[in-house]
């Protein structure tokens, strides 16, 4: 039998915030946000290095483009603003999944999900799911494919008790709010399959046009989490999906519900 091994950077002993993402900003780490578009020249986004939109041609063959339209209505500027702030020096893409504003196809989402494990992003942003069935066994595999490509997918739990995806699959890492006013403050959760709470009540957010507005949501709480995951990747390069959710859970405030 052949033997895999890879060189795996090594870690202290005793990991906590500063250990895990202190004095990092993200730099050399690419972070995707699927969602509604964004507005490339918000002040509190920009720059945003790749923006993509996906069009359905033939036969139901996805295509993708540069995005020329921008948000479409809010959304994806407020998850992109999020991560710009916690990850300064990352490099911000959006793929614009959700053309009519807050709603968009299953296939389309799986499409840009697709697009993005294929171009290596090693961050990818889901604040939406699908409760749909018939795209819940290709959207597992297209999860794990991220997870085994070193893509690490981190996605909003449903706000709602409902049961969609990909938040529920173990290859992600899925993400619920907290109440507390720390952008930096991580709760483990001790009881999956919301493994990670963040700030996302009273979000102030960037909005299209320039604006800023105050958002609540697990939407909100999961670049949160990203942001810090490219800190994670930039101060500790070659981290796997695994390594960086276990450093993620060494980091944070508790093992718990959040208060």
């Amino acid at each position: 039998m052949e033997a895999h091994a890879a060189r795996i950077p090594p870690l202290p002993g005793r990991i906590d915030a500063e250990v895990a993402w202190g004095g990092s900003d993200g730099s050399g780490v690419r972070v995707c946000v699927l969602d509604s578009g964004v507005d490339a020249d918000h002040p509190a986004v920009a720059p945003v290095a790749e923006a993509w939109s996906i069009t359905e041609g033939e036969e139901g063959v996805f295509q993708f483009s540069p995005d020329t339209a921008g948000d479409a209505c809010g959304h994806g500027t407020g998850c992109c603003g999020i991560v710009r702030r916690l990850a300064p020096g990352c490099e911000l893409i959006s793929v614009k999944v959700l053309p009519d504003g807050f709603t968009g196809s299953g296939a389309m989402m799986l499409a840009g999900l697709r697009f993005a494990i294929e171009r290596g992003y090693e961050v990818i942003n889901m604040s939406l799911s699908t409760s749909r069935p018939e795209f819940v066994g290709l959207l597992h595999d297209l999860a794990d494919t991220a997870y085994f490509g070193r893509s690490l997918i981190v996605a909003s739990a449903h706000n709602l008790p409902v049961e969609s995806y990909p938040w529920r699959f173990a290859s992600v890492i899925s993400v619920g709010s907290h109440e507390r006013d720390d952008p930096e403050l991580i709760v483990a959760n001790g009881s999956p399959p919301v493994e990670f709470f963040a700030r996302g009540v009273a979000v102030e957010v960037p909005w299209p046009g320039g604006a800023m507005i105050t958002a609540t949501g697990n939407s909100f709480a999961t670049p949160h989490v990203s942001g810090l995951c490219a800190r994670i990747l930039s101060k500790h390069p070659g981290l796997t999906p695994f390594q960086v959710k276990t450093v993620l859970t060494a980091a944070s405030g508790g093992v718990g519900a959040p208060r």
